[in-house]
C-alpha cells in the first residue's frame, strides 16, 4: 500500500514550529520561575504572572498558526483543536494561580507543560512528506 500523504506547505510548518517553540520556552520558564517562588525568592512571583501573561499570548498565536497550519497550509486540523484546548487549560491556569487554589494550580500547570513538550516534539518531527524518505518496499 502506497498510501500518499499531503504535503504541509513549508511556511506553515516553519510558522507553527517556531510559536510552538517560543510557547515552550515558556511553558518550562514558568515551571523554574515557580520553584525559585518556592525557594523563596519572592520577587519571583511577578516575573510568574508576566511570563504567564506571555505564555496566554503566544498560546493565542499558536492556535492561529496550528489554524494556517491546517488551511491553507495542508496540515491535519488536530493542532489548531488542541492549541485552543492549551489556551483555554492557560486561562483557567491563570484563574487558579490568582485565586491561589494551588491544589490545581500546580498539576495543572505540569499536564500544560506536558502537553506543550508533546506538541513541540510533534511540531519538529522529521517531516513525514520529506523528499529525502524513500517508502519502505515489502519483499515479494
Amino acid at each position: 500500500m502506497n498510501e500518499e500523504r499531503p504535503q504541509i506547505r513549508r511556511w506553515a510548518r516553519l510558522l507553527f514550529r517556531t510559536v510552538v517553540t517560543c510557547e515552550a520556552v515558556l511553558a518550562l520558564g514558568q515551571a523554574v520561575l515557580a520553584g525559585s517562588l518556592l525557594s523563596g525568592h519572592y520577587g519571583a512571583l511577578d516575573l510568574h504572572a508576566a511570563n504567564a501573561t506571555a505564555t496566554g499570548v503566544t498560546a493565542i498565536v499558536q492556535t492561529i498558526t496550528a489554524v494556517l497550519l491546517w488551511r491553507p497550509g495542508g496540515g491535519p486540523g488536530w493542532p489548531a483543536v488542541a492549541s485552543a484546548s492549551l489556551f483555554a487549560a492557560e486561562g483557567g491556569q491563570i484563574v487558579m494561580g490568582y485565586g491561589r487554589v494551588l491544589a490545581v494550580h500546580v498539576p495543572l500547570g505540569v499536564i500544560i507543560i506536558a502537553c506543550t513538550l508533546l506538541m513541540l516534539v510533534w511540531a519538529w518531527r522529521p517531516a513525514a512528506d520529506s523528499s529525502s524518505a524513500e517508502p519502505v518496499k515489502a519483499a515479494a
